[in-house]
């Protein structure tokens, strides 16, 4: 669980500090974080940063699930890659932390 009162996530290589400080800190791999510690340009997929920073979850074999509220997005694309997601088992989007939790531990 990531809690900070600061943007945690800003660029790839904050996201992948996020991981091998999870794994050797609190010797896990799965991530639960509220999407406002993510910088807004990975819900917008024309930047391709949700992309370069779930490949690097996934190259070293870390889960995310994040929490908030998604409805104010209305991208089909991001609509439908959430969707997608939820279907997996290494990236997650949850509308509560509880939530996320339990999509991580499923």
């Amino acid at each position: 669980m990531i809690e900070s009162a600061e943007q945690v996530i800003t660029d790839v290589q904050s996201a992948l500090d996020l991981i091998v400080n999870a794994y050797y800190e609190a010797g896990t791999k799965n991530i639960v974080i509220d999407k406002r510690l993510i910088n807004e340009d990975f819900f917008v997929f024309s930047t391709g940063f949700a992309g370069e920073v779930l490949q690097k979850f996934i190259n070293y074999g870390g889960r995310i699930a994040i929490y908030e509220d998604y409805s104010g997005y209305t991208s089909k694309p991001l609509k439908d890659f959430i969707y997608e997601s939820n279907k997996g088992k290494e990236v997650f989007f949850a509308s509560s932390k509880e939530e996320a939790i339990e999509m991580l531990t499923r």
